[in-house]
């Protein structure tokens, strides 16, 4: 579908090369810096392919390579898509778009697609959630069985119960929440993550594959500033989220509950 998109606006002739021009209108470090976090949204997929090491040959060279190529074939496909996106419709339109490609093709004149495009968008979310929310599910079941969440999640074998209650969360912040507002607090989430992850990479000893310094620094160092330089509304909204949770867990630590 992306294929046929992107034929469909470089052969019209409403694609303007003009609008790839670099604007001189400098947006300012937290406008880039902002932008470049919830860029980095859209690049965490890769963290799919590091959970297959144990069935994989040779993972220490297989999956570094996997992420590589997987790295640059997605880059690729997003230049091109966003380049042809920005030549038919412009900075300004673009930036305003709730819908950037239904209305390119729109644009150059091909409606019969937009159906296609919406449906490709829907199948594409929801092959990204089927890959998702079994993943969510094994880790919220997996905290209720060490209680810290409540234990009915944990359920028996199969994490039904919490798929369930994942689902219906990701159903009401679907329902409730823009998809920039989405997006930007799925983008902080993972930066968060990452912050922890690479916090985490210091501690390693020399015989625990420690990388070099400077990597966990750096990345550490830069996850943080990624966070906050996102839309404040997305900042307030994923710091209060990660506040509560940590509530949360000290309430859960000095309260005997029952069946503890």
């Amino acid at each position: 579908m992306l294929a046929a998109v992107v034929v469909a606006a470089l052969g019209s002739g409403g694609a303007d090369h003009g609008h790839l021009a670099v604007s001189r209108e400098w947006p300012g470090f937290f406008g880039l810096l902002g932008a470049a976090g919830m860029v980095f949204f859209a690049f965490v997929g890769y963290s799919r392919i590091a959970v297959l090491g144990g069935r994989v040959r040779e993972p220490q060279t297989t999956i570094p390579r996997a992420i590589t190529i997987a790295l640059a074939g997605v880059s690729a496909v997003y230049l091109l898509v966003g380049a042809s996106a920005l030549m038919v419709m412009g900075r300004e339109r673009l930036s305003v778009s709730a819908a950037p490609l239904a209305d390119m093709v729109a644009a150059v004149g091909r409606s019969e697609l937009v159906p296609a495009v919406v449906a490709g968008a829907a199948l594409a979310s929801l092959g990204a959630l089927v890959s998702l929310i079994p993943g969510v599910s094994r880790a919220v079941s997996a905290m209720a069985a060490d209680g810290h969440l409540p234990r009915y999640l944990a359920g028996s074998g199969v994490a039904h119960r919490a798929e369930v209650a994942v689902g219906a969360l990701v159903v009401l912040l679907a329902l409730t929440l823009e998809v920039r507002g989405a997006i930007g607090l799925s983008a902080f989430g993972v930066l968060a993550y990452y912050t922890i992850a690479n916090a985490s990479a210091l501690r390693l000893g020399p015989e625990e594959n420690r990388p070099p310094l400077l990597v966990p620094v750096v990345g550490l160092a830069g996850c943080v500033v990624l966070a906050f330089s996102l839309p404040l509304p997305s900042v307030v909204l994923g710091t209060s989220v990660i506040a509560a949770g940590a509530f949360a867990w000290l309430l859960h630590q000095a309260v005997p509950w029952r069946g503890r």
